[in-house]
C-alpha cells in the first residue's frame, strides 16, 4: 500500500457488510432513501453532497460526487460553485469562533 487513501475502495465499498450485514443493510437502505428524489431532486442532494464531501475532506466522497453530480446533469460550473458555498461555511465558521477568542482576550487584558 503506497497511499492511505485507495481509490480501488469506493466500488468495494459495499463489502463493509462483512463485519456486520444486517447494520450494512439498514444504512444502505437509509443511504438510497436519503438521496432518493424528494422534496430536493437527485442533481441538488448530488451538489449538496459534493460540498459536504470537500468540507469533511473525503477524498471517496469527492470522487463518488463528483460522478454522480455529472450524472445528475450538474455542470463544471454549478459543482464548483457548491464547493465555495461549502468553502464559505467552512471560513465562516472559522471566523465567528474568533469572537470567542476575542471574549477571551478582552477577558485577560482588564
Amino acid at each position: 500500500m503506497s497511499h492511505y487513501y485507495q481509490p480501488e475502495h469506493l466500488p468495494n465499498f459495499g463489502q463493509v457488510a462483512e463485519g456486520n450485514p444486517e447494520l450494512a443493510k439498514k444504512f444502505f437502505d437509509y443511504y438510497g432513501a436519503v438521496f432518493a428524489d424528494g422534496a430536493l431532486s437527485a442533481r441538488e442532494k448530488a451538489l449538496i453532497a459534493l460540498a459536504v464531501a470537500h468540507t469533511v475532506q473525503c477524498p471517496y466522497c469527492i470522487d463518488a460526487y463528483s460522478k454522480e453530480s455529472l450524472q445528475q446533469g450538474a455542470d463544471l460550473e454549478q459543482m464548483t460553485e457548491a464547493l465555495h458555498v461549502a468553502t464559505a461555511i467552512r471560513g465562516g465558521a472559522s471566523l465567528v469562533h474568533g469572537m470567542q477568542m476575542l471574549d477571551h482576550v478582552k477577558q485577560l487584558a482588564m
